[in-house]
């Protein structure tokens, strides 16, 4: 496999991620009637064009996608890690920006005691991250 389908796969696997987060988002609030808190609204502001990033590029290559995601996903993931270290009981609710309508504290689901809605954000948030970070040292050894 060349330096270039890796690249594509690495893009896919981007896409794959930020397109099911993206629908599971949309599931829990659509379907599953789920509020979303402020903080979740922030983490979906970064997540949504993810899609269309990566879906494009699929489309049509580019090699500046690494500058315009990455970004991106930093913002997001500083959310998504701000927001389980709320959950997590680090960081203090008063310190929080969801002062109205649903606390960012709310717990809609929890499975294996650690596995919920913003713990999925930041594995969706980290794992394009380490894609995007393994497709950015591809491309530096290329050149």
């Amino acid at each position: 496999m060349n330096n270039k389908t890796m690249n594509s796969t690495l893009v896919f696997f981007s896409f794959l991620v930020a397109a099911i987060a993206t629908l599971g988002s949309l599931f829990f609030s659509e379907i599953m009637e789920f509020v979303p808190c402020s903080m979740c609204w922030y983490q979906r502001i970064f997540m949504y064009p993810l899609v269309l990033i990566f879906l494009i590029n699929l489309l049509y290559p580019d090699d500046k996608l690494f500058k315009y995601s990455f970004p991106i996903v930093i913002v997001g993931l500083f959310f998504a890690i701000y927001h389980n270290l709320l959950m997590w009981g680090i960081i203090p609710e008063s310190v929080v920006p969801c002062k109205q309508g649903v606390p960012c504290s709310t717990e809609y689901f929890e499975y294996l005691g650690f596995i919920n809605i913003p713990f999925l954000s930041l594995l969706s948030y980290s794992l394009i991250f380490i894609f995007l970070v393994i497709g950015l040292k591809k491309d530096n050894n290329e050149k």
